[in-house]
């Protein structure tokens, strides 16, 4: 494979560590308090518009135009009995005309406000006081991570481990540098299962007389900042790397139940192999056909 030169870059120092781990641990918290707040607005939605999120898929449910609509002084009647082109003009508005067929999405709206039932003015008030507060968490969330995804972007972007990471299709700069942020120097790992045990990507053995279970649970012990990023960055690898993807369908197909989860989680195991080597041997990613015809 594609070598970076070892002698004319100095690996990532510690302290340079230690503050890449600071910020892309932050960005995980920040994450989870992002999930943990759509999940108590999407609650709360349900009261107000009781079919919306059967309507919507979730990124629909949470897009900035769907969230303006459920937040602003419109009643879910005033949604469902607006004129159509007036209410596609308004998803259009708020969606900078981003929208492909803004009276698709218009419709949906209407139809959920419609076949919702109506609270009490009481309730209906606390909801809408909620899901403004709520909306308003998200927006600061969202823009907090993205100022900690370019401080960490400005912090990792120079160093060589960095760029073996980033060759991999799928990896951009915040899921490589979270990596990088919890595996250190690569030397501090005799080989390649020793980090995916530091990530607690490996499995409890279930076994009994020569029978094994296929069910058996992921160890939740390991390096939870470490297992998220993998995981992640797995999940999009997967979408862009044929190998990965084959795999992953492969192991979804296999399993019984929490198909999406487990089938992940094995991507991701595959996945530190792939890691292991590019930091390992300091190389740049190659897709296996063009590997195969270097060597």
């Amino acid at each position: 494979g594609l070598r970076i030169g070892r002698g004319t870059t100095s690996p990532m120092r510690e302290e340079k560590f230690m503050a890449l781990q600071r910020l892309t641990r932050s960005r995980y918290q920040l994450i989870q308090q992002l999930t943990e707040t759509k999940q108590h607005f999407l609650e709360n939605l349900c009261y107000k518009v009781n079919t919306l999120s059967r309507e919507l898929d979730s990124v629909q449910v949470f897009s900035a135009t769907t969230i303006e609509l459920m937040t602003e002084e419109l009643s879910v009647d005033d949604l469902a009995n607006m004129p159509l082109e007036d209410l596609a003009e308004l998803v259009q508005k708020k969606g900078h005309g981003r929208f492909k067929d803004p009276e698709v999405f218009a419709k949906t709206i209407q139809k959920a406000c419609r076949n919702s039932y109506r609270l009490d003015k009481a309730m209906a008030d606390s909801i809408d006081t909620i899901l403004g507060i709520l909306a308003r968490e998200m927006r600061g969330l969202t823009k907090s991570i993205k100022d900690l995804n370019k401080a960490i972007e400005d912090l990792v972007s120079t160093t060589p481990e960095y760029k073996c990471l980033t060759s991999i299709p799928g990896v951009g700069s915040v899921y490589a540098a979270g990596i990088l942020a919890e595996i250190g120097q690569i030397e501090r790992f005799p080989d390649q299962s020793q980090l995916a045990k530091y990530a607690g990507l490996t499995w409890k053995r279930k076994q009994s007389g020569n029978f094994e279970s296929e069910n058996t649970k992921l160890s939740q012990t390991g390096n939870r900042y470490f297992r998220y990023y993998l995981v992640e960055a797995a999940n999009s690898v997967k979408n862009r790397v044929p190998e990965y993807k084959t795999f992953y369908q492969r192991k979804y197909a296999e399993t019984p139940k929490h198909k999406h989860k487990r089938a992940l989680v094995l991507t991701a195991r595959k996945f530190v192999r792939l890691v292991d080597t590019l930091l390992r041997n300091h190389q740049l990613y190659m897709p296996p056909k063009e590997a195969k015809e270097t060597e």
